[in-house]
């Protein structure tokens, strides 16, 4: 792709005809448009926030069920991409959406084909996506999508159906002689649906299958899988000329590990938490990674710096102040072998570093999941990183019991676990502490778990402002938070090295 600072598109008519004149593709031929580096930013961040909750509803709701197909709906809706499949495409949206779907994809294939395991996430997702926007199309237009990716299978007139009537009902799951009369069958060469086949859901005859229309997206999610895996181990190959651009290395870099969602940098509650109601919150709302921290810190009087980071910068977003927290880390740390003396000496000037006082004057941004779960993974006397995934599954249930959540709440938290789903997990706790079934939210960042978790237990009332004295040396007011993907992600990343450098003593 080239990029420029408008987007340029072929005449509409050969595009409408062509490329999008089917609200689903194969994504076969890569975009040819071109577009600026803030949209190439934006498409990226819309494809992530949906494929996230593909991901999210997959494991929270039965797939396909009605609970599941609203809510991805609803979501795609939300984010502009394609959701009506019999939408027209001359004069309304549906072209701008269909071209979006097609360009995201393209660029997250460009993120996601660096590793296996990024490459198995992609790929999974993307089938999930797939199947729900194929079940959704008429009979009309599965045969037109069939036709046009060149996947030769033909539904199978009136008269053989009557002539198979009795081995159809038979050899097809849920199918009694009203249902054949009323569905499509396609016959489909038999080594084309070999999962059916193992399966035995579908009748066999010379050679070939016999796939009611329900079942016909099992062998078009195949072709799906086969074509996507051959084009991103493509692209990975490809990798090294795009990564040679300095524009898009730390972009596709960031990507594949990118939080999309709210910016907790941005402290509406500045102040608004006293540090007398720290321990109470700290049972009722926070997330556990936070709560671990807070009860070592409380019990050893000393964190290590990847504890220090993860949990200081929890406390700014939660509303904590400058002063505030350093009375907070210093009236804990002089419990233990620091004096007043070398905790200002080794400590406060980090802490005001990460408040944008100090070094770069930088307003540094609270861990979010992804970065607590991949980043700095906590080793021999460390207590920050995520319970779900960097604790012994025994020790993570005797945690669990200990915070008094019920023994089916606990299977249902470590089977998530088990299945490598650490943030659903982390709402699968939220939803069993705060007795409710649906959290209404996707689970990304640990100050989003405090903010909804207070948004139920005080009915949407906002804590009361601590009485104290003005702040002195606070300076002026924070700057604007950086988007999720910031426009020079190499710096991000410089920043946060340098703020580390800060929080090396132990």
């Amino acid at each position: 792709m080239q990029f420029s600072r408008k987007i340029r598109l072929r005449p509409a008519e050969i595009e409408q005809e062509g490329l999008y004149g089917h609200c689903l593709q194969f994504y076969g031929q890569p975009p040819i448009q071109n577009i600026s580096l803030a949209q190439f930013e934006q498409l990226a961040v819309d494809r992530l926030k949906l494929l996230k909750t593909v991901e999210s509803l997959g494991v929270t709701f039965v797939k396909m069920s009605e609970q599941y197909q609203n809510k991805l709906r609803a979501e795609m809706a939300g984010l502009n991409f394609p959701v009506r499949a019999d939408a027209p495409l001359q004069g309304s949206t549906e072209y701008e959406k269909r071209q979006k779907d097609h360009i995201s994809h393209f660029i997250l294939r460009l993120a996601y084909c660096q590793t296996e395991e990024l490459r198995r996430w992609f790929i999974q997702q993307e089938m999930d996506l797939f199947r729900y926007r194929f079940t959704q199309l008429l009979s009309k237009q599965k045969s037109e999508f069939l036709h046009r990716n060149s996947l030769q299978y033909h539904t199978i007139e009136d008269a053989d159906k009557k002539a198979l009537m009795d081995k159809l009902v038979h050899s097809s799951y849920g199918s009694s002689g009203c249902s054949v009369e009323q569905q499509d069958f396609y016959k489909v060469p038999f080594q084309d649906a070999l999962d059916l086949v193992r399966s035995r859901k579908v009748f066999l005859k010379a050679g070939y299958a016999y796939i009611p229309h329900q079942d016909i997206v099992t062998i078009v999610l195949n072709d799906f899988r086969t074509r996507l895996s051959k084009a991103l181990a493509l692209t990975a190959r490809s990798l090294p000329a795009v990564q040679s651009d300095e524009r898009l290395q730390p972009l596709l870099t960031h990507l594949s590990h990118a939080y999309v969602g709210q910016d907790y940098s941005i402290q509406k509650s500045v102040g608004k938490v006293s540090l007398e109601q720290i321990d109470s919150l700290s049972v009722r709302s926070f997330p556990p990674c936070m709560r671990h921290l807070h009860e070592a810190l409380r019990e050893n009087h000393h964190l290590r710096h990847g504890g220090r980071m993860q949990y200081g910068l929890f406390l700014k977003g939660v509303g904590l102040t400058l002063d505030q927290a350093l009375q907070f880390w210093r009236s804990e740390f002089i419990r233990g072998k620091v004096d007043h003396d070398k905790f200002d000496k080794a400590y406060s000037y980090s802490i005001r570093h990460m408040f944008g006082k100090e070094g770069k004057r930088t307003d540094y941004t609270p861990y979010s999941c992804v970065k607590v779960i991949l980043s700095n993974a906590p080793s021999q006397g460390d207590h920050h990183g995520c319970p779900f995934r960097h604790s012994d599954p025994e020790l993570l249930k005797q945690r669990l019991q200990a915070y008094k959540v019920s023994p089916s709440g606990i299977t249902q938290v470590l089977e998530l676990v088990m299945g490598m789903h650490f943030q659903l997990a982390c709402q699968k706790y939220f939803e069993l502490t705060h007795n409710v079934e649906d959290a209404g939210f996707s689970l990304n960042h640990p100050n989003q778990y405090f903010v909804e978790s207070q948004r139920l237990l005080t009915g949407g009332r906002e804590l009361k402002r601590e009485a104290e004295a003005p702040q002195r040396g606070q300076g002026p007011p924070a700057v604007k938070a950086a988007s999720a993907l910031p426009e020079h992600p190499s710096t991000s990343t410089e920043v946060a090295e340098d703020l580390d450098s800060f929080f090396q003593e132990d």
